[in-house]
């Protein structure tokens, strides 16, 4: 007859770790947890996006303004924005100031060049500049939508 204190130290062996049911409810309950989480925080990335676009956008304006006190014009469509980080042909270099408006054009964030169009058609002002959000394609809705220095 097998000693008593073997019998329990074998059927604990034999009961110790995790059922299948076990593991399965765990796997389950984790992968719950993963979508709650995502389809949380990923709105989050685009609102952060736009927030983004926008910001860089009054940045940009706030150049075009420097530059047209300056030079008392704006870039034509032809030079567009990168005459904020250099003399375009033809402006006097007497006038343009030192060093350029920005250090150098950022694409939008979603690696996209923003858009300059003189003369403006839909800000009701002298440009309009924008990015065409997500889609990268005009119009669109929430974050495929267009953002520009009209809203």
């Amino acid at each position: 007859m097998p000693h008593p204190q073997r019998l329990t130290q074998k059927r604990r062996a034999r009961e110790a770790g995790f059922s299948l049911v076990e593991l399965m409810v765990v796997v389950f309950i984790m992968g719950l947890l993963a979508t709650l989480i995502i389809v949380n925080v990923a709105p989050v990335g685009d609102r952060s996006r736009i927030s983004k676009a926008r910001s860089d956008i009054a940045s940009l304006e706030s150049a075009l303004e420097q530059y047209s006190l300056d030079l008392y014009t704006y870039p034509n469509a032809a030079e567009g924005l990168a005459a904020l980080s250099a003399p375009p042909p033809g402006v006097d270099a007497a006038l343009y100031r030192q060093g350029g408006y920005v250090r150098r054009i950022q694409m939008d964030p979603w690696g996209k060049p923003y858009q300059y169009q003189m003369p403006g058609t839909r800000s009701g002002g002298r440009y309009d500049l924008f990015s065409f959000g997500a889609d990268g394609q005009p119009g669109g809705e929430g974050p495929d939508a267009d953002i520009g220095n009209w809203d």
